[in-house]
């Protein structure tokens, strides 16, 4: 990864980290998939009408119901049952072993032996706060969150089939063109599509949601709920859609499309470290002894999951 790409994956994890408090403060207001349906509504209104959409496919769909809708609606539902920020931050970082594991079997993407000792560091953290659950993370926030991680990861995939699609046609189409031009065209192509499959993969977790909001939060759907949500609420909302979604995903889906999903995912090891802190700043929540070596934990797993690619680099270049 070039040094421009090595801080974006940064940036997107601060983004994703700050955005648990803002998640709980969105809570306050608005029901787990009220919420969820509303971030994707203006997710993809008004975009969803000026960006060309991707190819409507089995791994669209796959990625939006992934991504979107399994992992927000179990995170949203987790917290709204009593996850902290914080923890459910950093639980959901199960997802990185999970895509990694994915890749390698349905991508044929390769994992080093340093990557795998990461990924062993990175599960003692998250065994640490599950040997704790109680308090800040009940058991079925625990099992939402679980099964939100899984969501993402196969949308993880599925994003990286899809960037792959645009390629391989101009490939077949004009067999003649220079590596050079095709990879200078996927370039700036990259963000344009990155975006347009967030909005309309969001588009389709609107509907999705919505109409699993109507069956199970039935009482909501009143206009009070609108009228009497603070506006903290609304303004997370907007963060949570704006700089969470379209920004966050956006890069990470652009990161993706540039990369290995072993050398981008990794970094979102960074998500929990800035989300536990942000939620003691900005939310109280406290700090254990066993927050913080979950925390070293996954720092190092972090750490041993890029010396792989660092190595790589000078090993090629030497």
């Amino acid at each position: 990864m070039t040094p421009l790409q090595t801080a974006l994956a940064i940036l997107v994890a601060f983004i994703w980290g700050v955005n648990f408090t803002f998640i709980a403060w969105g809570l306050e207001s608005f029901p787990p998939l009220m919420l969820t349906a509303m971030r994707f509504f203006f997710t993809a209104v008004p975009l969803v009408f000026f960006l060309k959409p991707p190819k409507f496919n089995r791994t669209l769909f796959i990625y939006a119901i992934g991504t979107f809708v399994i992992q927000y609606a179990f995170v949203f539902t987790a917290m709204h049952l009593g996850a902290s920020a914080g923890l459910t931050a950093l639980l959901l970082q199960i997802q990185i072993f999970i895509t990694v594991l994915l890749a390698y079997f349905m991508l044929g993407e390769t994992v080093s032996r340093l990557q795998i000792v990461g990924m062993v560091f990175g599960v003692l953290g998250l065994t640490t706060i599950a040997l704790n659950l109680g308090g800040d993370m009940p058991l079925t926030g625990f099992i939402c969150i679980l099964i939100a991680a899984i969501g993402w990861s196969f949308g993880n995939i599925a994003s990286k089939q899809i960037s792959k699609q645009p390629t391989k046609q101009a490939s077949l189409q004009n067999p003649k063109v220079s590596t050079v031009s095709t990879t200078d065209n996927k370039t700036k192509a990259s963000a344009l599509s990155a975006l347009s499959l967030v909005v309309w993969g969001g588009l389709i977790a609107c509907v999705i949601l919505t109409l699993s909001s109507f069956i199970f939060e039935t009482e909501a759907w009143q206009l009070a709920t609108f009228t009497q949500a603070s506006l903290k609420s609304w303004l997370s909302l907007g963060f949570i859609v704006y700089i969470s979604t379209l920004i966050g995903f956006g890069l990470w889906a652009h990161l993706l499309a540039q990369n290995t999903a072993s050398k981008v995912v990794p970094f979102a090891l960074l998500v929990p470290i800035f989300g536990m802190i942000t939620s003691v700043m900005l939310l109280g929540e406290s700090v254990t002894w066993w927050k913080m070596l979950a925390m070293v934990f996954i720092l190092s797993g972090l750490v041993f999951a890029n010396v792989k690619i660092r190595r790589s680099k000078k090993m090629i270049y030497e």
